[in-house]
């Protein structure tokens, strides 16, 4: 704390009496002082980590750390609690400005209720540190309040892990008092910690519907029904409901139309939900209020490069990453800014792959995919031994010609089952394709027009049930480039088979290596490293592509990683 000079020109004897009159507020200063800085200790200075306590320290949920958390906390009986929070009660502002702040400027910055600069003592600078603390929710209505210590009890059993014995006290109490928020909320806690447990669906569904009666009852604290919907939004989107979560992220922002983030947490509803124009829209508004918002910023250049605004997208995408807000430092974000750059010309794409790799979004500069299994070989290029699936590879080259023909059947036919690539991979030209097995399960209508074909592979599980990709035909006309880009998952390798490959002008790079196709044989590449394709030939190239599990995945993991 601050030295404070004493005033000159005091006899001995005054002194003397001075003492004498003051000793015994000076022993219930002394007092004071342990009591506060014990407290301050304790509540302020973090000499107990309440985070490893799962929040005991609040458990009445009234955004105070109080006399009767103190008691959850270091129990029932602890006089020393009672002193400690007395003493601070009492004197916090008799101690603050008989010692810390006793300056002449502090008084007079006292006067006019100015704050005063962190530089005047390190008192000021623990004052203003309280002040700048994010507030604690309120979560008691007056009512609350006055069975505060029941609803301790059971939050008491929540917060130790007894999940089963919190929710039967917390449905004791919600019988008890029906119209109670916080037991209502207390129990959809419960509900949602058990579910999380005993890793039960049925039980997440309850919480869910929990919580709407939490933010249904009368006299319930904004902060409750916030801290309420908001999960009850999460917990939605856990289970899949996508539209009941947009609903509840909806009726979040009516209730409170200032709170920018939860305007942000709507857009996101919207994404989830693919309503990217939603999305769009309400990005717009919270940029048109908050047009520094970074969190607001990369959502809306994604979803400006989603609609391939490239130039566009950059500066949301750059400037929201630049923020470092919560929520930004997210793998889609510098994966979607690194190709607007390169596809702009613009060199430093690599230093944002560099940033991703650096944050752990991507294997590595040139290995960028976001689905990922770790510990995966990695490696661009492959040959059919190190695959494991050479009978694979077997199959499709002796059988090339039978499959060549039935594809160019179907091309020749002109009966529209080739379509566009629709993702934006171009820069130049036509590129169509035509689908057989889409994300492990297989297309009848269209193995109707290359039933050979389809035969063939039913016999390759590796290939038909990879939920990770894809088995097509690839037709590319002449005068086509296809950017620089990266597949979305490890978990595959792809096959090309060659059928019709003109003798030039055709070739494919992966990472640093360039190669071309030969017709009847296959090339195999990991397609989460960067690659690109150029069709400078005179007539049109046609390959058969063939994704497959990586090898080293095992059976329960392709069992049940969910389907790109």
């Amino acid at each position: 704390m601050c030295l404070l000079n004493s005033p000159g020109g005091n006899t001995a004897i005054k002194s003397e009496q001075k003492t004498e009159g003051n000793s015994f507020f000076s022993w219930l200063l002394v007092l004071a002082l342990l009591g506060a800085w014990l407290s301050v200790g304790v509540v302020w200075f973090d000499l107990v980590d309440y985070s490893a306590l799962g929040g005991v320290y609040d458990a009445d949920g009234d955004g105070d750390f109080d006399v009767e958390d103190a008691k959850v906390l270091l129990g029932e009986w602890n006089l020393l609690v009672y002193v400690a929070f007395f003493l601070l009660r009492n004197f916090r502002d008799l101690i603050y400005s008989r010692t810390a702040c006793n300056t002449p400027k502090r008084k007079e910055n006292l006067k006019s209720h100015h704050m005063t600069p962190l530089s005047y003592c390190k008192s000021d600078a623990v004052v203003n540190s309280f002040a700048a603390k994010k507030k604690k929710p309120k979560l008691l209505n007056k009512f609350d309040k006055t069975i505060k210590s029941e609803i301790n009890a059971a939050e008491k059993l929540r917060n130790k892990g007894k999940f089963e014995e919190s929710l039967r006290a917390f449905e004791a109490l919600v019988q008890k008092f029906p119209q109670s928020p916080r037991c209502r909320y207390g129990k959809a806690q419960a509900e949602d910690d058990l579910a999380e447990k005993i890793h039960s669906n049925e039980m997440l569904l309850k919480a869910v519907n929990t919580y709407r009666e939490v933010a249904e009852l009368p006299d319930v604290p904004p902060d409750l029904i916030k801290a309420t919907l908001k999960r009850r939004a999460e917990r939605q989107q856990f289970l899949g409901r996508t539209r009941g979560s947009l609903a509840t992220s909806e009726k979040l922002v009516q209730i409170f139309p200032e709170d920018i983030s939860l305007k942000n947490d709507l857009g996101v509803a919207h994404l989830l939900l693919g309503d990217n124009k939603g999305a769009k829209r309400i990005y717009e508004e919270v940029l048109a209020r908050a047009p520094h918002d970074g969190f607001a910023k990369v959502h809306y250049g994604f979803i400006l490069k989603s609609e391939n605004k490239i130039a566009e997208s950059i500066p949301y995408l750059r400037e929201g990453l630049e923020s470092g807000e919560p929520g930004t430092d997210d793998g889609r974000f510098y994966f979607h800014l690194g190709d607007a750059l390169q596809r702009t010309g613009d060199k430093s794409a690599y230093d944002w792959y560099e940033a991703g790799h650096r944050q752990g979004h991507f294997a590595s500069v040139w290995q960028r995919s976001l689905y990922n299994v770790p510990g995966l070989r990695a490696q661009p290029w492959w040959m059919a031994e190190e695959t494991r699936y050479t009978a694979l590879v077997k199959m499709l080259e002796r059988n090339w010609l039978t499959i060549r023909d039935e594809a160019l059947s179907v091309l020749d036919s002109n009966s529209g089952q080739f379509l566009p690539e629709d993702e934006y991979l171009r820069e130049t030209g036509d590129w169509g394709q035509f689908t057989l097995w889409q994300q492990g399960r297989k297309v009848a209508s269209s193995c109707r027009y290359v039933p050979k074909t389809c035969a063939l592979l039913e016999h390759y599980p590796e290939a038909t049930s990879c939920k990770r990709g894809q088995i097509k035909f690839s037709v590319m006309q002449a005068g086509t480039h296809v950017w620089p880009h990266t597949g979305p998952t490890n978990c595959r390798l792809r096959m090309h088979l060659g059928l019709v490959i003109p003798s030039k002008g055709c070739r494919i790079r992966c990472t640093n290596q360039t190669r071309s196709w030969e017709e009847g044989k296959v090339l195999i590449f990991d397609d989460s490293f960067e690659h690109e394709v150029w069709q400078e030939a005179e007539s049109y190239r046609l390959i058969f592509i063939v994704d497959v599990w990586h090898p080293q995945l095992t059976q329960l993991q392709r069992q049940t990683l969910s389907p790109i």
